[in-house]
């Protein structure tokens, strides 16, 4: 796979811990992403590895079963879950010992009772809060109990309303499915309320991370613009995206400022090869051969180079240099084939 002069530093030189996604990042349902595994086990070796996921479903000592079973060694402690930052945000709203009222799962649930809360999930107990995450199980009673607690506004005394993460979709091994995001938006469209989220691309997830496992400087890896690289990039961490989830080069040509990540790989190996240096001149953006540039409305190939990764790191490069939004630009459809592997 290396074109690279070994002389090039790797996405983890310098790195102490690295911060992995799950969905998307290390697998898409129960099994394992390809060259995942190995490649996390090799950076173990020399580096701390921390797991960060968003999905609330599952507690953190099933996560670390399912990694283990995958072939990584993992224990709870080294798992970051949505509802153990959610828990963090809301000590400073509503403190235990408290009632909840809990859209979600197991891993939401357990991780409240760890905190000292009461849960229902009921309106009727007149719930100090409401906390909402994904669970495969979610169902329509579930969001209406949460949209009948939720009824008054909080500015007019209402209860608090977290959700552990915004995810619209979850990469699945069928496919896309719809994530919290979707149903967060259902309880949204019906009181006209927006909740607060704990997890990713907000900074308390990472804050609960960063601290757990002292990091001097961290990478994390994620397959999500606008969670996982946004989030990252809020909590001052450099990122990678890797193209074995959700978003895929076109999104990457598109990424708004302050989404755009620090490296982009076709998939885990690439974090122990060295990456290539982005060279510029006289408007062209140079990427190990593959070369871009932007003039006037037209993105151009000057030369594809030998892998399509490093065309889509040379494009998006150049859009982003040239600060025009890709969507007003004629893009040739070279520049986002996808041979990437996704669910």
């Amino acid at each position: 796979m290396a074109f690279f002069s070994k002389s090039r530093p790797t996405p983890l030189d310098g790195v102490d811990v690295v911060l992995a996604d799950l969905d998307g990042v290390v697998y898409a349902g129960p099994g394992a992403l390809p060259y995942a595994v190995e490649s996390l086990n090799t950076a173990a070796e020399t580096r701390r590895i921390g797991y960060i996921t968003n999905n609330a479903s599952r507690t953190d000592v099933s996560v670390a079963e399912h990694l283990t079973s995958l072939g990584l060694t993992v224990v709870a402690n080294d798992v970051v879950t949505s509802p153990q930052a959610a828990m963090r945000l809301l000590q400073t709203m509503v403190p235990a010992p408290a009632t909840l009222l809990i859209v979600g799962g197991e891993g939401l649930v357990v991780e409240a009772e760890k905190a000292g809360y009461s849960v229902t999930r009921s309106a009727e107990d007149a719930p100090d809060a409401v906390v909402q995450g994904f669970a495969p199980d979610v169902a329509w009673t579930d969001l209406a109990e949460a949209a009948f607690a939720l009824k008054l506004p909080e500015e007019e005394g209402g209860i608090p309303w977290i959700a552990t993460n915004s995810d619209w979709t979850i990469p699945r091994e069928r496919g896309v499915a719809p994530g919290n995001g979707t149903l967060v938006s259902a309880v949204h469209t019906a009181i006209g309320r927006l909740a607060t989220v704990a997890g990713k691309p907000e900074v308390p997830i990472f804050e609960e991370a960063l601290a757990r496992f002292g990091a001097a400087k961290s990478l994390f890896i994620g397959d999500r613009l606008d969670t996982d690289i946004l989030g990252a990039a809020r909590a001052g961490i450099d990122s990678a995206l890797v193209l074995t989830g959700i978003d895929r080069p076109k999104h990457v040509l598109a990424a708004p400022e302050g989404s755009r990540p620090t490296f982009i790989l076709s998939d885990l190996r690439e974090l122990h090869e060295p990456y290539p240096q982005t060279q510029r001149k006289d408007g062209v953006v140079t990427v190990n051969g593959a070369s871009v540039r932007v003039t006037g409305g037209d993105v151009e190939i000057l030369a594809e180079g030998k892998r399509q990764i490093d065309l889509v790191r040379a494009g998006a490069t150049a859009i982003w240099d040239s600060g025009t939004p890709v969507f007003v630009l004629r893009v040739p459809e070279k520049l986002y084939e996808d041979p990437f592997h996704r669910p």
